[in-house]
């Protein structure tokens, strides 16, 4: 069993996307705290650090879970921004389900999400990926 799974993130894990999941992570920090900071004001989020990590938790936890299970480091994704964005596309999808699925136990006020802030997160989320994995590329 241990065997199969080495296997399976030999198979799904390149180390040449480092700086490039680096970033990745990067960016979905930036862009939801960007939101965090839209709604609540930057002098609120200066004032409760901690209520900015307890926001973008979620989708960085969403985004470890997904990206190595759908391939967002597999080889192929070190090779140019036509392999790399969508494979981080496809991942964010799941990954965007999980961080909500986490938010809202976390929040335990049961039901789904407005629909609304689901298709922000998850269209911040492809977007901001999307971009930064593009522009990684051009500069490399």
């Amino acid at each position: 069993m241990a065997n199969a799974v080495a296997d399976f993130f030999d198979r799904r894990l390149d180390g040449r996307t480092t700086p490039m999941a680096v970033g990745d992570l990067l960016v979905i920090a930036l862009v939801f705290s960007a939101g965090t900071v839209r709604h609540n004001g930057l002098a609120y989020v200066v004032s409760n650090p901690g209520y900015l990590a307890a926001t973008i938790a979620p989708f960085l936890i969403g985004w470890v879970v997904a990206a190595p299970f759908l391939g967002a480091y597999a080889p192929g994704a070190a090779e140019s921004a036509k392999a790399a964005v969508p494979l981080a596309l496809r991942s964010w999808v799941l990954g965007d389900i999980v961080a909500l699925a986490i938010r809202e136990i976390l929040q335990s006020g049961g039901g789904l999400p407005p629909l609304s802030f689901v298709a922000v997160s998850l269209g911040s989320g492809l977007l901001g990926l999307a971009l930064w994995r593009t522009l990684f590329f051009k500069l490399r």
